[in-house]
């Protein structure tokens, strides 16, 4: 009779081994259950489940980049290498290949696809990463180092030509001679001052036949990151006790060799330094600098200055800083930037930053009634007033201070001012003042020509008369010649 087990007929007992993989495997429905296999053990990982990485052995910090599509491993939509955001970080790689008698040719040729198709993935170079095999069985043989090739292809080639050793897997020695000899600086490996990661790849398919416990600690002691792939026979605890922390993210396992060829694009990923620059997901405000190896910082435009979040800017107060070079006033402008300006009566020169005295008065824009002056030196002016008047308190304008000086008057002999505004006129000693005002008459001279003379001729009075008027005429002739002289002179003295 043939056995049956839950959702599953087995016509023969025990099964063909293909049979009870899929025995081993997790069944398709929760409801059915089921016992866990070697495969489900915690602290390693098997093929498929695989999370997401960015540097070796860490995994992106999602609060990093809110919002960003979810990363879809390597060549898949989504994919941060394929979009060409994402490069591998350099790195001082050497791969630990087990070769012992139970890994047949073809299966040895699998695992030399899987260390062509990482390095594939890589970008191989002397600033970048450099690759070195470390190949072993009961001896430790290593096949290249660090610092033997600087390309893919001579990298894959020498891959390539790497034969198995057969018997005997002394894994302990192996990652001895990688630490001793494969991570030297003679040997290739940069210094400690690189910061370059050194990352060790073991693989193997059996039970170390010695202690792998205390030199995988020296080993990890040293800076030697351990990832562990275990195929088919692996012994799980001894692949624990090799690789880093945390082991769900450096203990990779597989059932055959016929799919270890898959892995190289979980460590793909584990490599690939993600560019936030160019996904738009690093909060810079203003620049993001890609420095490299998944890292960036950022900065800001000219004009502002990075605050102490290291993400957002602000705008500098060139003006307070006082290297702005402005020779009388720097004016900040709205975007981080400043312009020069002058004080008043300078113009700015051509080079925006030292200023000249303007010549206002000659501008004519200086507003002044009467007259502009210059200052010396100051690039100011001040207005004044002609003689006879004063500046108002508007320092513009002006007004009359005493009208008797304007000389515009009118007295024949003397102005006398009385105040600011008004005036009146007056004669000199010995004349009198015509109903007009303005003009002066000779009183003794006349007084002493009527009292000689026969008041009771007529002839004679008349004579007189006519004579005294030709006299006071004559006189008035010289006074109003002698007034014109007076009254020009003053003008003269008025506008020196």
């Amino acid at each position: 009779m043939p056995r049956r087990l839950p959702n599953l007929l087995l016509p023969h007992w025990p099964p063909p081994p293909l049979l009870l993989l899929l025995l081993l495997l997790p069944p398709p429905s929760p409801a059915v259950p089921a016992t866990p296999g070697p495969l489900a053990r915690p602290g390693f990982r098997r093929l498929g489940a695989r999370g997401p990485g960015g540097s070796p052995g860490r995994r992106p910090d999602p609060a990093v980049s809110p919002g960003a599509a979810p990363y879809s491993g390597a060549g898949q939509p989504g994919d941060a290498r394929g979009s060409g955001v994402c490069k591998s970080r350099p790195l001082d790689l050497v791969f630990i290949i087990d070769s012992s008698r139970s890994v047949r040719p073809l299966e040895f040729t699998k695992v030399k696809t899987f260390v062509s198709r990482i390095i594939d993935t890589l970008d191989i170079g002397v600033t970048d990463t450099r690759v070195a095999v470390v190949n072993y069985a009961s001896t430790v043989q290593i096949e290249f180092h660090l610092q033997t090739y600087s390309d893919k292809q001579s990298l894959k080639k020498a891959v390539g030509r790497i034969t198995p050793l057969s018997t005997g897997t002394m894994s302990g020695l192996a990652i001895q001679t990688t630490m001793e000899e494969a991570f030297t600086v003679e040997a290739g490996a940069r210094g400690p001052s690189s910061n370059i990661p050194k990352v060790a790849i073991i693989v193997t398919d059996g039970r170390p036949q010695d202690q792998v416990n205390d030199v995988a600690a020296r080993a990890r002691a040293s800076g030697i990151e351990l990832y562990a792939v275990g195929v088919d026979r692996a012994d799980m605890e001894s692949l624990k006790m090799i690789a880093s922390e945390p082991l769900d993210e450096h203990v990779f396992y597989v059932e055959t060799y016929g799919v270890i060829e898959k892995l190289s694009s979980r460590f793909q990923e584990t490599f690939c330094a993600v560019d936030l620059c160019m996904l738009g997901t690093h909060l810079c405000q203003h620049v993001c600098v890609s420095d490299g190896n998944g890292q960036h910082h950022c900065e800001c435009s000219q004009g502002y200055s990075l605050n102490a979040d290291n993400k957002t800017c602000s705008a500098i107060d060139k003006c307070a800083l006082n290297t702005h070079g402005c020779e009388h006033i720097c004016v900040n402008d709205r975007m981080g930037s400043y312009h020069c300006e002058c004080y008043e009566g300078y113009t700015l020169n051509e080079d925006k930053k030292t200023c000249s005295a303007q010549d206002q008065c000659a501008l004519g824009t200086h507003g002044c009634q009467h007259i502009c002056v210059n200052d010396r030196g100051a690039g100011s002016h001040h207005c004044e007033c002609y003689e006879g008047y004063m500046l108002n308190q508007d320092k513009k304008t002006c007004s009359v201070r005493d009208k008797c000086s304007l000389g515009s008057h009118g007295c024949q002999h003397i102005c006398v001012s009385d105040g600011a505004m008004s005036y009146h006129c007056d004669c000199y000693t010995g004349f009198i003042l015509n109903e007009d005002k303005k003009t002066c008459s000779a009183i003794e001279e006349a007084q002493r020509l009527v009292s000689t003379e026969d008041a009771c001729g007529c002839k004679a009075k008349l004579a007189f008369q006519d004579k005294v008027s030709l006299y006071l005429q004559r006189l008035n002739t010289k006074i109003d010649d002698i007034l014109e002289k007076l009254q020009a002179n003053d003008y003269r003295q008025i506008h020196r």
